[in-house]
């Protein structure tokens, strides 16, 4: 029999995508309105009640990414509060949880970044989805995906042509999930390693290239090295 799986943010970007291929797994998927991360006492009662066996952990606040320099108090509670909130209940109901993190914790200046290398966040999202991995690190049950990923189509009219990553979709996500959700530790998770330009030039002809200055905050070369991804995916 499949196990039970949660997945918190269920109306999110990403659960859209995954609830396409739910017969694939045995996925149960909830809200913020049918489960408040920042609700202790809500929160611990109805995962109690779903009695599930993993936690797909994917609600929590991404984009725009300038919130969370405007917005610091929400960015706080929904990735740091809310996570450390659900890390709690699953560790008390020996819970697999599985942690959707971000590449944006590594520096984006060298590139290549492995799961051992040192973390820098350079953007307070960062920041805050490094808080939740600390807070995950702690239990041992736990499963962090360094993940990589847009939506599909690419929604964008321009694309940076210097600026080097790990782009994937959300279907190529929903993908690999069988395979990964019985792993534990830190697995960095993307795509082909490539300039955001070429990646969205596959998927739309009408792209245009721009470049970002050097002297930007941005992460010109966030690339992570898949070498544990691919073992297991293939």
């Amino acid at each position: 029999m499949k196990p039970k799986i949660l997945v918190t943010g269920g109306h999110g970007r990403f659960a859209k995508v995954l609830k396409l291929k739910k017969k694939k797994l045995n996925l149960i998927f909830r809200s913020k309105k049918q489960l408040d991360i920042l609700k202790y006492n809500s929160l611990e009662k109805k995962i109690k009640k779903i009695k599930p066996k993993i936690l797909l952990h994917t609600a929590g606040l991404s984009r725009p990414m300038n919130l969370h320099e405007k917005n610091i108090s929400k960015s706080i509670d929904l990735n740091i509060v809310g996570t450390c909130n659900v890390v709690k209940v699953c560790k008390k109901y020996n819970i697999k949880l599985i942690y959707f993190s971000t590449g944006y914790v590594y520096a984006g200046k060298k590139g290549n970044y492995s799961e051992i290398d040192p973390v820098k966040p350079f953007n307070n999202y960062g920041l805050s989805k490094l808080a939740g991995e600390c807070a995950v690190q702690m239990y041992k049950n736990s499963l962090i995906l360094r993940i990589t990923m847009t939506e599909k189509p690419f929604a964008y009219k321009k694309a940076y042509s210097n600026l080097m990553t790990n782009f994937m979709f959300h279907e190529d996500l929903v993908n690999y999930l069988p395979k990964l959700i019985y792993k534990k530790g830190i697995i960095n998770v993307g795509g082909k390693s490539q300039s955001v330009f070429k990646f969205a030039k596959r998927y739309n002809s009408k792209v245009k290239a721009v470049r970002a200055k050097i002297s930007s905050k941005l992460p010109l070369n966030q690339t992570m090295n898949l070498g544990i991804l691919i073992n297991i995916i293939k």
